[in-house]
């Protein structure tokens, strides 16, 4: 079914409760949200969009986040036609590449960009362009003001196209991910089903819409079970906070994350036990969150970090456990398989590893993406003969059937003919007095091949001895993982979603050791 069904059916009896509560004292009624997607879906189908390639349209959507912004999300999806997020950082050179390669019939974008969107939309030939800012105004609203408020949902099958999410593109060029209606309701289902989400849930928003977490995990947990979302434009960890200790109206329950977003949370200190007593679960996605990390958020609030592991092209894969009768949180794992999808680890030849060693992590299930768009090489590249799909990321599965992640397949570092895995020497790192967090890069070494090499943030105005925390290393891992220099930053570049690029990082030091 279309997806959008599934979320109009679980609308609560009363549609005027609160649906959404902005954090500037604006409130969406569920029959708001209804309404404003049918007026949005309208103006849609009064364009008579056209396809191409055998999908249906594409709207693509590069503005600030807003209601408004999840409203056309949804309003797409009742159209029946597909959506393409996209981060509204990228400048004219990468929004050029993702409108060449994805063929939007309707480009939205923000007003104070239209100068240099509408010459880019016209050279792609993109049929229609509107404006829509996070201040509830722009064209797409103004002519959307003067359709029906009812609207007929378009009828779609699961494997029907819902939406194009492009990867991070942080090494080579990026690839769109093709999302059925059928792939992204069985993974929100097995959300639901695996988190315990309650009817009287209330979820702070605080992620980007432009990106699996805050769009569709986040998004459809809150719509597919009729329970309110406490929104915030753009994160601020004293709003979040604020938020959370609110008493007024529906009360938070759950919040999802980045780790970045954790640490600056624990560094406001506002999150104490008393005041996120009420809540139900933290949950932490996007990128690994350090077991440091973990264990501060724990001390400090009393509430173990519920981390899970997804991707693009497959929405969540694994989760720990949020009861607590099927096991504990394990900090540095991202937990078991979600019921209904399959997690494998293999050798480099494609035979099982043995439970405990580290190997290339595989998966399949109703929630797997069917391919990359325009890219048959790619998609055949990342499915194995039996059908499996090839994450990209390594790890390892233990005892208890609880998968940990090591790295990525392209961050492992070859030094001397030995294999070391960035996430575990990181693990080590992280736990040394006076550091903050770090990352492991390999760079060019003359003796070697590649050099481990440790970048490690550490707070302002502390400064840590390169030569001890070396030697404390040697202690606790094989010598051959120790990185041969470390050097202190006061951050790490990151990706929009917290991922830090190590692509940067090894530009930056690539020269260390001539």
């Amino acid at each position: 079914m279309n997806l959008y069904t599934a979320i109009q059916a679980a609308l609560p009896a009363q549609p005027d409760e609160p649906a959404i509560l902005t954090d500037d004292g604006l409130v969406y009624s569920w029959r708001d949200l209804d309404e404003a997607t049918a007026m949005l879906a309208n103006l849609l189908g009064s364009l008579k969009l056209r396809g191409t390639g055998g999908r249906p349209p594409v709207v693509a959507a590069h503005v600030d986040k807003s209601v408004e912004a999840l409203l056309l999300y949804l309003a797409t999806l009742r159209a029946g036609a597909v959506f393409l997020p996209l981060n509204p950082a990228y400048r004219a050179a990468e929004l050029d590449y993702f409108v060449e390669d994805a063929r939007p019939a309707v480009l939205v974008c923000r007003s104070d960009d239209l100068d240099w969107v509408t010459p880019l939309a016209a050279h792609r030939n993109v049929g229609h362009l509107f404006t829509l800012n996070d201040t509830r105004t722009g064209s797409l609203l103004t002519h959307a003001a003067q359709m029906a408020r009812h609207h007929e949902v378009a009828v779609r099958q699961p494997d029907d196209l819902a939406a194009i999410l492009y990867t991070s593109g942080t090494t080579g060029r990026s690839k769109g991910a093709q999302l059925s209606h059928g792939n992204l309701l069985s993974n929100a289902r097995t959300l639901l089903r695996h988190w315990d989400w309650r009817t009287d849930d209330v979820l702070v928003h605080a992620l980007p819409i432009f990106h699996i977490h805050g769009l569709f995990v986040a998004g459809h947990c809150a719509l597919l079970s009729g329970t309110p979302m406490r929104w915030i434009g753009k994160f601020d960890a004293a709003k979040v906070i604020a938020q959370i200790k609110d008493a007024q109206g529906p009360r938070a329950t759950v919040f999802m994350a980045v780790p970045t977003m954790y640490g600056r949370l624990l560094a406001d200190g506002g999150l104490t036990p008393q005041a996120s007593a009420h809540m139900r679960v933290f949950i932490s996605g996007s990128a690994p969150l350090s077991a440091a990390a973990a264990d501060a958020f724990l001390h400090a609030t009393g509430h173990a970090i519920l981390e899970r592991y997804g991707m693009s092209e497959t929405g969540m894969l694994c989760s720990n456990p949020c009861r607590s009768a099927e096991g504990a949180r394990l900090p540095g794992s991202v937990g078991r398989a979600l019921p209904g999808v399959g997690v494998r680890v293999v050798d480099d030849h494609g035979h099982p590893s043995p439970q405990g060693d580290a190997g290339h992590v595989e998966v399949r299930g109703p929630n797997v993406f069917k391919g990359y768009l325009g890219m048959p090489d790619k998609t055949r590249e990342a499915f194995t003969r039996d059908g499996w799909f090839r994450t990209g990321d390594v790890g390892r599965i233990d005892e208890n059937g609880y998968v940990h992640l090591v790295g990525r397949a392209r961050d492992l570092i070859i030094t001397g003919g030995f294999n070391v895995y960035p996430a575990e020497v990181e693990t080590h790192l992280d736990r040394l007095p006076g550091v903050v967090e770090s990352a492991v890069i390999g760079v060019p070494h003359p003796d070697f091949g590649e050099g481990v090499l440790g970048v490690l943030v550490t707070p302002k105005g502390v400064a840590l001895d390169e030569a001890a925390l070396l030697a404390s290393l040697k202690d606790t891992i094989a010598g051959f993982k120790v990185p041969k220099r470390l050097v202190f930053v006061d951050d790490l570049p990151r990706t929009a979603m917290g991922k830090v690029q190590k692509n940067v990082l090894q530009q930056q030091y690539r020269h260390t050791f001539d």
